[in-house]
Parts: C-alpha cells; structure tokens; sequence
C-alpha cells in the first residue's frame, strides 16, 4: 500500500475577417490590432531573418488565414469551465478503463522496456494517451501552422505561440514529418501525446529505431516520449500521493496555517506549501480509506480539487508541467489508478 500511495508578397494569405469578439483576448501591445496579413508579413521577415528557406515558409505559411474557431476554443478550455468532478466522470469511463487495461496487455513487453529505460510507471503512460488523445485514434485535424499562427497573432498568449510556431518550421524542415501532414489540436499540439512543437524538438524519441521520432503512429516512439518528458520534469519512482480526508474543523486549521506554494505555474501557486507526511498525519489529514498516512520522510502538498482533497508529491509536478492544471493531472492520476 506504501508503494501505491507514493507510488504538452505571396506568401500572405488573403484575410479572413475575425469576429469582434476576438478583441476580448488579452494580447500583446505590438499586434493587438495589426490586420492578419501584415502580422504574416512582418513574421516572414523575420522567419527569413531566421534562416527559414522560402520554399519552406511558401509549403507552410502560404495561404495561411487566421482560424475563428481557435481563438473560441482559446477563450473557454474545459479545465476553467467545467467542475472537476464532471470533468473526472466525463473522462474517467468504464470503457476508457477497460480500453487502458487492453492497452498494458497488448503493449506489456513495449512498456516494460519504457519503464525501465525511464522509470515512469506503464499505467501513467496508457492514461496519459488514452486522456491526450483516445488511445491514439484522436489527434486533431485542425493544420498546424494556421492553429498557431492565429493564436500567435490573435491569442492569449501571442509571444508563446510565436515560438512555438518557429519550433514547428524546424520540425518540418528537418523533416520529421512532411508539413502538409502536421495537423493537431486547436492549440497546435500534436501526435498522440499531444507535444506542442516545442515538447517535440526537446523530448520526441525513436525508441523503435526507425530513424524517425514518429508520436503519430509509432506506440514505442509515443509510450517513450511521454516517458522522456515527464522524467526530463523531475518524475522519479512509480508513486504520486492519494486522496485524504479530514474533519472539518481540522480542514479549517490547515487553510489557516498552511501557507500556500509561491512558484511555478498557476495550478502550482494554487497548492500548499510542502510539509511532511508525519506533519499532514498530526494535522488531522488521513487516507480516503481511513487509514493513517504512510510514515515516510517525503514532503507532500495539499491540492483542493472540488470537494475532494489529494496529498500529491513531485511526481505531480512532472504531470503539471505536462499540463498545468489540477483537473488534468489529477484525472490522469486517477485513471491510471483506476487501470491498474
């Protein structure tokens, strides 16, 4: 049980008018209101500056047009919008259970070799595919370049996206995967992990030898990629934390005693700080079960998910920075539980 608990010119295409609505973005003061096409212009510029060659920036960015639809999805993702446990209960199914149980046993040796060669437990990995995109039957068919050129010009976060779409012209200029073949989620991730372009340059393995860092159909080069990221992120060990409880009285100590984290992503300020498991058990915290925390010296923090509590370690961290929030991570954690 111990072990258990502790167990991401012509080249401009003609402009598509966005929708009034897309002012609603906070953006960047330098292209808050440029038109697309001379945001596109200015970007090829510099891409030149960059080294980009013309053919590749005409087969990538020629034609390109701002995408509506991708600054709607930018301004309401599910993790802000949805309760955590509609958000678990949506995800968390029998059938994404058995499909993950399916998946250990036809990938048993394949995992084997990933979690031995990286440390992360199989069942995370079959959670974090079956989560990111259906067991590789959903990657997204929005094309990549236009995804991240619209949020690049339109978005939340234009300096984010900007990089990530430079990142994505080195991943078609080596020629890991033909341009026109590129296409993902709305926010431009890609693959069946679902690596934004960045995420790809930096962790993408070909664990199959092939000679190809292959995350879209490859399942060893994807079991081992998620791998390589989530160790690269601090991920050590098999185990993560668990669900606790405590009596009212003694939740109301904690919030008034237990300072929260300062660093990090927003999902990470929005957790205590680290106290050790002895510290939690002797202020009031238990197990979902009911019984007593394990005596370990590991520190753990407290995360507030809806009405449920969870003592996490740092292998939760690995998981935020795969994807910075508590509703993504934490459902991940508990369908990989619930596949074991």
């Amino acid at each position: 049980m111990r072990a258990r608990w502790f167990l991401l010119a012509a080249l401009v295409g003609i402009l598509v008018p966005v929708g009034a609505g897309c002012q609603d973005f906070p953006q960047d003061q330098s292209t808050a209101y440029k038109p697309f096409e001379l945001w596109l212009a200015d970007l090829l510029v510099e891409a030149r500056g960059r080294g980009y060659r013309d053919e590749l920036l005409a087969e990538t960015l020629g034609g390109v047009q701002p995408l509506p639809r991708v600054l709607e999805n930018d301004r309401a993702q599910p993790e802000a919008t949805v309760t955590f446990d509609e958000y678990v209960r949506r995800r968390v199914t029998p059938d994404v259970v058995r499909r993950g149980r399916e998946h250990l046993v036809t990938h048993r040796e394949l995992l084997r070799s990933v979690h031995e060669a990286y440390g992360v437990p199989p069942n995370v990995l079959v959670a974090i595919v079956g989560l990111e995109s259906r067991f590789g039957q959903v990657t997204g068919e929005i094309p990549v370049f236009a995804a991240l050129a619209t949020l690049a010009w339109g978005g939340r976060r234009g300096a984010q996206f900007r990089s990530q779409l430079y990142d994505a012209l080195t991943i078609a200029d080596r020629g890991d995967i033909d341009a026109s073949s590129m296409k993902g989620s709305w926010a431009g991730a890609m693959g069946r992990p679902q690596f934004m372009p960045s995420s790809y340059l930096a962790y993408a393995v070909d664990f199959d030898g092939d000679g190809r860092r292959d995350i879209w159909t490859s399942d060893a080069d994807t079991f081992a990629s998620i791998a390589n990221y989530l160790t690269g992120h601090g991920w050590r060990g098999d185990d993560w934390g668990g669900e606790v409880r405590a009596a009212p009285a003694a939740v109301k100590r904690i919030g008034e005693s237990v300072g929260s984290r300062t660093s990090g992503c927003r999902a990470m300020r929005d957790m205590t700080a680290a106290l050790s498991l002895d510290e939690w058990r002797r202020r009031g915290l238990r197990r979902a079960d009911g019984k007593a925390l394990p005596s370990t010296p590991s520190d753990a923090r407290l995360v507030r998910a809806g009405t449920r509590q969870f003592l996490v370690n740092q292998n939760y961290d690995a998981l935020l920075n795969y994807n910075c929030s508590h509703h993504y991570a934490l459902t991940v954690l508990l369908l990989a539980d619930r596949i074991r």
